[in-house]
């Protein structure tokens, strides 16, 4: 699926999908690049995009200055199946981006409902 821009289009027609929500503590300097790169058509979703049962991604940012992904996947076996097949890219683009971050923490993965 090609990733859809904003307006929460990652869960329009998702329900029983799973999102995957991830929280990053970005640091000042890098929130440029890192809103681009975490963006609904940035890298992360263009990468995402190589794999069957990608939905999209969406991006928020608290008023703290923190910010929350919401990656859309038709099932958890879609994302492993993508993993196994793209891990390498997936491991590159998330060590070129972790100098972005004072923390990063996995939220967890949860059911679409509606």
């Amino acid at each position: 699926m090609t990733p859809e821009a904003g307006n929460l289009r990652a869960l329009h027609g998702a329900k029983g999908m799973i999102a995957l929500v991830w929280r990053y503590e970005v640091l000042e300097d890098a929130r440029a690049a890192f809103e681009a790169t975490y963006a609904p058509t940035g890298a992360w979703a263009q990468l995402f995009a190589r794999g069957d049962g990608y939905h999209g991604t969406e991006l928020f940012r608290a008023e703290d200055g923190s910010y929350l992904t919401l990656d859309v996947w038709r099932s958890r076996a879609d994302f492993d199946a993508f993993l196994n097949a793209h891990g390498a890219d997936y491991e590159a683009l998330d060590r070129s981006t972790e100098s972005w971050t004072a923390a990063e923490h996995r939220i967890g993965e949860y059911e679409v409902m509606g």
